[in-house]
C-alpha cells in the first residue's frame, strides 16, 4: 500500500499530546549514538509527512538530524491500545514551511517557544506502521503504510 496518511492516521497522530501520549523521537548522532527525545508538538504536515518544532534550534535533536536525517517515531495510546511508530527522513525547514511548523503545533507547545527561536522540523516519511485497535468484531486492525 502507498504512503498516504487517511483521516484516521492523521487524527491520532494530530491528538497525540491532548491525549497525553506525545511521540517519542529516536535520531542517530555523527558517532551513530542513538538519542530519544519526547516531541509533544508532531503534527501531520501532508499526506506523507509529519512536522514538529524543536524549541531549543541548536540542541542534539539538530545536530543529529544534520548527521543523519534518519530518524523513527512511536507513540502508544494505553486507553486506545494504539500503537504507531512512523520512520522517514528528517529535514530542516525555513520561511512558510517553518511558519506553518510552528503554526501547526498545539497551543502550548507554542507558548513553550513564543518567541519562536526553535526550529521547524519536517519528516517525510518512508514508513508507518503498527496496530490500530480492534474492530466492531473484535478483530485486531494493523497499518503497514511505506512509500512506493
Amino acid at each position: 500500500m502507498a504512503l498516504a496518511l487517511g483521516d484516521e492516521l492523521k487524527g491520532i497522530i494530530n491528538a497525540a499530546l491532548s491525549e497525553r501520549t506525545p511521540m517519542v523521537l529516536a535520531s542517530v548522532d555523527a558517532e551513530g549514538r542513538p538519542r530519544l527525545t519526547f516531541r509533544g508538538s508532531v503534527q501531520t504536515f501532508g499526506d506523507d509527512s509529519v512536522g514538529f518544532w524543536a524549541r531549543n534550534a541548536e540542541g542534539g535533536t539538530m545536530d543529529n538530524i544534520a548527521a543523519n536525517p534518519h530518524v523513527a517515531m512511536i507513540m502508544r495510546n494505553p486507553d486506545t491500545r494504539v500503537v504507531l511508530q512512523l520512520m522517514g527522513r528528517a529535514r530542516r525547514v525555513d520561511g512558510a514551511e517553518r511558519d506553518q511548523v510552528y503554526a501547526n503545533a498545539p497551543e502550548i507547545e507554542q507558548r513553550a517557544d513564543a518567541e519562536k527561536k526553535g526550529a521547524g522540523v519536517v519528516v517525510d516519511l518512508d514508513r508507518v506502521e503498527g496496530f490500530l485497535g480492534f474492530d466492531a468484531d473484535k478483530k485486531p486492525r494493523f497499518v503497514r503504510l511505506s512509500r512506493g
